[in-house]
């Protein structure tokens, strides 16, 4: 499977699975493939490095199993190098990990690359978008969180537009490739503003698994207002 996703090099969409019914997880994974989501974001917690506690390596693994979609894993874990090959051999085609969860994330990226993935960094909201530029030009993706990491259906923080668009200026200066991703509170009222301040892969929990419409239905909205930005 490639490292990349089902829908070309335009704007990607990545359900997350942590808001999925898991009584129903293979029905959902079915749904979301069909409805031409490009990949499927997992988020993993460990009780430490944020505060609450997720899926691991059997859900990454039976989700293998039962989907072609790209496996994007976000380690919201300390030492995240002691799972890199763990998550790997798990089914994960691109792993993110925290630059503030290691002091040594340059060796960690190389560890995701050995592996065979595609690796990414992710940045807290009180994090500077600094503490990124010496390791963007090793990377496949930055991940802007969007609210503070460890809950879904957090409502998005106001100033995040500003620190993404700064992101965006960084990469496109200095890693032209490299995927820039957000994560937390992005619906239908705020996909526009992430994608306007330079977003290009997204990362949608309760927007699309939800009680108010299919999945099919929510992913289609969110495309339509990606268009309309």
């Amino acid at each position: 499977m490639s490292d990349g996703a089902s829908n070309g090099d335009g704007i990607w969409i990545g359900p997350s699975v942590i808001s999925a019914d898991f009584l129903r997880l293979g029905e959902h994974l079915a749904e979301v493939e069909a409805a031409g989501a490009d990949y499927l974001h997992y988020d993993v917690m460990d009780g430490r490095f944020v505060p609450n506690i997720s899926i691991g390596l059997p859900v990454l693994e039976a989700a293998k199993r039962g989907t072609d979609l790209p496996l994007d894993v976000h380690l919201m874990i300390v030492e995240p190098e002691r799972w890199v090959q763990e998550f790997r051999d798990a089914g994960a085609d691109r792993i993110t990990v925290h630059v503030e969860a290691t002091p040594h994330i340059h060796r960690v990226v190389q560890a995701i690359a050995a592996a065979g993935a595609a690796a990414g960094v992710a940045l807290n909201p009180g994090t500077p978008v600094s503490a990124i530029e010496e390791i963007v030009p090793y990377v496949q993706q930055i991940l802007v969180m969007t609210v503070n990491p460890g809950f879904g259906g957090q409502s998005y923080i106001e100033t995040s537009d500003a620190k993404i668009a700064r992101v965006r200026e960084l990469i496109d200066r200095v890693n032209p490739s490299c995927r820039l991703q957000v994560d937390g509170g992005v619906n239908e009222k705020t996909i526009a503003r992430t994608v306007r301040a330079g977003a290009d892969m997204i990362v949608a929990g309760t927007a699309v698994f939800n009680d108010r419409r299919t999945i099919a239905e929510n992913v289609a909205v969110l495309r339509a207002q990606i268009a309309e930005s």
